[in-house]
């Protein structure tokens, strides 16, 4: 996504692809993720017409093409009709015989009429790729994973990307404490422990650092914990940034709201002298700062202009 925070109908429907239903006796199941990566594979092809999906050879022979993936750990026959029938269940669709009546049963199921507002997720690619990036991050094993990211002509994130992919429209009842603790983690080794801003670093030998992880978006204002939604700011930029005295364009580069504060001191620690600097990059570019929460933060704070 290029601009504004994540629409709510996605996170929505990305909360529902993260927490899909199976057996938990016979592990985690591969049949319903990989049936919905061959939706996305149909809608970005526009094959769903009138938000109508068919149980037809195209979505068999897709199916069992993404199935071989994970054949080495799953040694029955990839029946698509099992999770076209039981992913009703989590409400995408509504399973429906050739007449057009609901299914009662997963034999007879040869159309599914997808849910109005998941059809119209489907047809957005800023929601395809999130959908594809948590499938695979969260159902897959490492070892399946390289594969499906080439198949839905997605990059092979770094290992830390995909952990936070898995979660990041979970619902969770992780103490605060810990997620700002796996937060920091993530973020903050991905600048190597340097301010974005000023450049500053400094490690104490028992671990301490002077810089913080901050949320781009804020999380108390809806902001995720994934790392592309952080950076690494020493506790001034971080108290400035929040308090919406500086912000970041689209293209990295630094924006200061000069009007709004006078300042004295070294010149070279001036905010006003940073205007235009570009920022301090991660050390992988999978971490860069996701631009749908630059926006939010610019935005949030009028500072589009």
């Amino acid at each position: 996504m290029s601009d504004g925070s994540i629409p709510l109908e996605f996170t929505r429907w990305l909360n529902v692809l993260s927490d899909l239903r199976y057996d938990p006796a016979s592990g985690v199941a591969p049949h319903k993720p990989l049936l919905l990566l061959v939706v996305c594979d149909l809608a970005e092809e526009g094959k769903l017409a009138g938000a109508l999906l068919r149980r037809d050879g195209d979505l068999a022979f897709r199916f069992s093409s993404y199935w071989r993936i994970v054949a080495e750990r799953r040694r029955t026959r990839p029946e698509a009709k099992l999770p076209f029938f039981h992913l009703r269940t989590e409400g995408v669709w509504t399973p429906l015989e050739a007449d057009g009546r609901p299914a009662q049963d997963r034999g007879r199921a040869v159309l599914a009429q997808l849910d109005a507002s998941f059809w119209l997720c489907l047809n957005d690619a800023a929601f395809r790729a999130l959908a594809r990036r948590t499938l695979i991050a969260r159902y897959f094993e490492p070892s399946e994973r390289a594969e499906l990211y080439s198949l839905a002509g997605l990059e092979v994130p770094h290992e830390d990307i995909a952990t936070a992919d898995a979660t990041r429209f979970l619902g969770s009842e992780e103490s605060q404490s810990k997620r700002d603790a796996k937060f920091s983690v993530r973020v903050l080794p991905a600048y190597n422990y340097t301010c974005v801003l000023t450049r500053y670093r400094m490690m104490a030998e028992d671990g301490t650092t002077s810089v913080d992880a901050a949320h781009i978006h804020q999380f108390s204002q809806g902001g995720s914990n994934h790392p592309t939604n952080g950076i690494a700011l020493s506790k001034t930029a971080h108290w400035l940034f929040d308090h919406g005295f500086w912000s970041i364009a689209a293209d990295l580069r630094i924006i200061v709201a000069e009007s709004r504060f006078e300042e004295v001191g070294e010149e070279a620690y001036l905010l006003k002298k940073m205007a235009g600097r570009e920022l301090l990059r991660p050390h992988n570019d999978h971490f860069l700062p996701a631009p749908e929460c630059l926006a939010w933060h610019r935005r949030h704070h009028k500072l589009d202009g």
